[in-house]
């Protein structure tokens, strides 16, 4: 989709995010927050180290916390998955900083009826606080479950990719606080093929199961057309939260209406073709 912010010189930017040197420690949430003025999430220590535990409209970028664990083999053939996951024990830590994946398409944006969600210059995608209407179109739309409404005035919220910041030439603020370059900002192509050069790395020092998500994949294969914000993981996507397919509802059914649409036009202009006949041949 064209962007609704022209800009002669400039080009798309987006984030890398490495999670095999990502420490779990919330600094970009932090500097997210202070940024964009978002306030604190109600703190929850009795139920996870992880207290803001998803994506929200105060929350926009999240630091997923994930226990990977190991379950001890059954010493006795009747052991049952409650006493096996009673049995397991903490293997590692996994993390993750989640955020707006400003997919090349955008489920949000195709739903968004009153235009209030448009793409910018920098091809990331924003909401217009002052044109949205409240009316929710947008949320079930985005596939990661990232984007939603203000619970004091209803209106769309999500990760900006630092537009005011981008407008002056800053990086977000998300990255720079990040102590461990986990999250890198910067030219969208040139972030994917130093991405692809530290899947090559990790790959020759023995981790084989490093791969992207949602960039340098093959066509037809993309996540939502390629994601702005794309990752580097090496468990399976589900373990980080993260759906293994992603298209937004309104790309699933496209085929779908643009074919029955089509079927329809050819009924139409047959029906229209023979009452057309029908009448010529009543007048001769």
């Amino acid at each position: 989709m064209e962007a609704a912010i022209q800009r002669p010189e400039a080009q798309r930017m987006g984030f890398f995010t490495d999670t095999t040197v990502c420490i779990g420690c919330k600094a970009c949430e932090v500097a997210c927050k202070q940024w964009n003025d978002l306030p604190a999430d109600e703190h929850q220590p009795a139920s996870s180290y992880d207290n803001t535990r998803t994506l929200s409209a105060s929350t926009w970028r999240h630091v997923r916390f994930v226990e990977t664990l190991t379950i001890p083999d059954a010493p006795e053939p009747t052991l049952n998955l409650v006493e096996a996951a009673l049995g397991a024990e903490l293997d590692r830590w996994v993390f993750m900083s989640d955020v707006c994946k400003h997919c090349t398409n955008a489920g949000c944006l195709d739903a968004c009826p009153t235009g209030a969600l448009i793409r910018t210059e920098f091809d990331t995608v924003i909401v217009q606080p002052d044109v949205c209407n409240g009316c929710g179109y947008c949320i079930p739309s985005c596939p990661f479950g990232v984007i939603d409404r203000d619970p004091f005035d209803g209106r769309a919220a999500k990760c900006t990719l630092c537009y005011d910041r981008l407008e002056d030439g800053l990086e977000p603020a998300c990255a720079k606080a990040c102590p461990t370059d986990s999250i890198q900002f910067g030219p969208y192509d040139e972030l994917v093929e130093r991405a692809k050069g530290r899947v090559a790395t990790l790959t020759e020092r023995g981790i084989e199961g490093a791969y992207l998500y949602g960039a340098g994949d093959g066509p037809g294969d993309d996540l939502a057309g390629g994601l702005g914000a794309f990752f580097l993981l090496t468990e399976s996507p589900e373990v980080y939260g993260l759906p293994a397919q992603a298209d937004s509802p309104s790309q699933q059914n496209g085929p779908i209406a643009n074919a029955t649409g089509v079927a329809a036009s050819v009924v139409a202009i047959g029906v229209a073709l023979a009452s057309f006949a029908a009448a010529y041949r009543r007048r001769k």
